[in-house]
Order: C-alpha cells, then sequence, then structure tokens
C-alpha cells in the first residue's frame, strides 16, 4: 500500500494531503514529512521509518552493529512516544502521539505539527536566554521521569553509550580516555539518582516556541535510563563554541541545579535534595569525559571539541582516578 493511502487510513481522512518532506531520516532510514487533514482542518507531522531504504553512513561507520543500533533506536521512539509521552506536560513539552503503525516495511509516527502550535524557531548556537530555556526543559523532564523504569527504552541513554560504541572504542588511540572509557562508564551508570535522559538533547532537536519563554524536544531515539548530567553536558557542547563555554560554564550547572528543584517541586516528588545536588555537581565533569571519549574514537576533528571540553573532561578523569585509587 502506497504511503499516502496508509496515512489516509491511519488518520481516517480520505481527503489527506501530502504536503511536504521536511527532512530526510540519518543515513537515508527513512523521512519526515509534513500532512494536512481537511477533516480535522490541522497539519500532522509523520516520521517514516523504512530501514530498507538506508544509504551509506556520512562519515563510514556501516557496521551491522550500527545497522543495528539504528533499528533499535527506531524501535525505542516508537516506545517512547506510545508510552511515555503523554505523561509529559508544558513544562517538557513534546509532540504527542496522534497514531502509529509499523509493519515489515515500514514504520508511521503522526505527531502533532509543533510548527502549527507555535513551536516553529530553531537554533543551532545559543545565547544565554534560549540556553537556559532549554536547561529547564532538561531539568523538567528529568524531574518527571526521576526513579522512572525503563520498559522497552534503552538500558542506558545516549547514543555515544559504550556498549553500543565499541568500533569507535577501538579506533581509538591509546590514552587515559581508552583505558578508564569503562571507569567512566561504570561510574555514570551506577548514579544513585537515575532519571530517563533525552539521549540526543543538541539545539537541533529543540523546537522553540515563538514567544521566547517555552521549547519542546523531539527525536527521542536514544532515550533510557541515566544520569541527568548526561543530557546536560551535551547540551552545552552542542551549541556553545569555547568562548561561549567559558562564560557560562558554571552559570549553566547552577541554573540546572535550580530549575531541577523547581521541577522536583512541581512534580511532587520527594527525595534527598542535597544528596542529588552533590551528585549532579560530582557527575557533571564524567558526563563531559564520556562524551569527550566518544568524540575521540568517532570523529576526534570534531568542532565540539574545545579547550573547555578537555578541561572538564580532565576534571571528570581526575574524579574518577581519585575514586579509584581510595
Amino acid at each position: 500500500m502506497q504511503l499516502l493511502e496508509q496515512l489516509k487510513s491511519l488518520i481516517e481522512d480520505p481527503k489527506l494531503i501530502l504536503a511536504e518532506e521536511v527532512q530526510s531520516l540519518w543515513s537515508g532510514y527513512g523521512q519526515i514529512i509534513r500532512c494536512y487533514s481537511p477533516k480535522n482542518n490541522t497539519p500532522y507531522i509523520v516520521k517514516v521509518i523504512a530501514p530498507q531504504s538506508a544509504s551509506s553512513h556520512p562519515r563510514g561507520w556501516n557496521t551491522s552493529v550500527g545497522h543495528q543500533r539504528k533499528l533499535t533506536s527506531y524501535q525505542v521512539e516508537s516506545s517512547f512516544y506510545q508510552y511515555y509521552a503523554h505523561l509529559t506536560d508544558g513544562a517538557c513539552k513534546v509532540p504527542l502521539l496522534i497514531a502509529s503503525k509499523t509493519s515489515e516495511e515500514v514504520t508511521l509516527l503522526v505527531m502533532e505539527d509543533l510548527d502549527n502550535n507555535g513551536f516553529d524557531q530553531r537554533k543551532d548556537r545559543a545565547n544565554w536566554q534560549s540556553l537556559s530555556v532549554a536547561i529547564r526543559w532538561l531539568a523538567y523532564f528529568h524531574a518527571k521521569f526521576m526513579g522512572s523504569p525503563k520498559d522497552k527504552l534503552w538500558a542506558h541513554g545516549t547514543y555515544w553509550h559504550l556498549s553500543t560504541r565499541q568500533d569507535e572504542l577501538n579506533a581509538m588511540p591509546d590514552s587515559d580516555y581508552k583505558q578508564y572509557a569503562r571507569g567512566i562508564d561504570q561510574v555514570l551508570n551506577n548514579a544513585r539518582f537515575q532519571t530517563l535522559v533525552h539521549g540526543d538533547a543538541k539545539f537541533e532537536n529543540l523546537c522553540f516556541h515563538r514567544n521566547g519563554h517555552d521549547v519542546a524536544a523531539v527525536d527521542f531515539q536514544y532515550i533510557g535510563q541515566g544520569s541527568g548530567v548526561k543530557d546536560l553536558a551535551y547540551l552545552a557542547g552542542s551549541c556553545l563554541d569555547n568562548e561561549g563555554l567559558n562564560e557560562f560554564g558554571d552559570a549553566i550547572i547552577d541554573e540546572y541545579i535550580t530549575q531541577l528543584k523547581q521541577a522536583l517541586v512541581h512534580y511532587k516528588i520527594n527525595l534527598d535534595f542535597d544528596a542529588l545536588e552533590q551528585e549532579t555537581r560530582e557527575l557533571y565533569p564524567v558526563a563531559w569525559a564520556d562524551f569527550y571519549r566518544f568524540l575521540l574514537g568517532w570523529n576526534p576533528e570534531s568542532w565540539k571539541i574545545c579547550d573547555y571540553m578537555k578541561q572538564l573532561s580532565q576534571k571528570g578523569l581526575e574524579q574518577l582516578k581519585g575514586i579509584e585509587y581510595k
């Protein structure tokens, strides 16, 4: 059955119109399209996941391991939208799932059109105002799912998680980051305060509202259990260059902790916040070291590698060595 006919059936509108392709998925695993329903007088966003159409990886990482990781990531994303997305609210907005269908050839996720609801601003670099809005989203999302089970999601969130990145580990030159890769991973995995981490919380996956105060997140392929600092470090490193990171460095972790405390009150979650704050501050540099470890194997020429990342990563590494030798 052709895509349009499938969508007409799924949305129950025989006059459904395919409006435009928004973008193709990474490595050609499908596409994101916008359609319009005259019956419901509303547009929808459809994520069309068709692994059989996959092409080559932009950086040459074409392996069966990588292919299986992508397949699993789309299964995880479908699970998130089906079982978790409706639990969020405006403070950690995500697109709501309207309908879904999975067959051997294709998975269709029909979601609300965030652009149509005011979340039509895209940014690739941050100032403090946009960064603080993004940090607030992370804090409320992490608070909402603090201690949540990870059923049908990744056991450990983030797309660079060590257990799924052994090829990149093997490609790393010898260094402390390669030697201590498993130690870094273990410390983060053994964090006392576990939540659901987005896993790819970069600015490109955030849709800012035209009011300048709200934001929604998309692309939940790598959501799973973990310490919230993994998202925070990656967010900061994805939208700030070395100068920006040095300018906002301490303020980033302080703002996150402030927002996290407010979010826990908002969701009526009782825990030992002093212990959570201490762990968050201690693990933040370790999370930087974890992502730096990945980049050294995946793309050591990445613009994200800067003096600030190296300094924070080294601090995390030294903390890890301190734990090991106590």
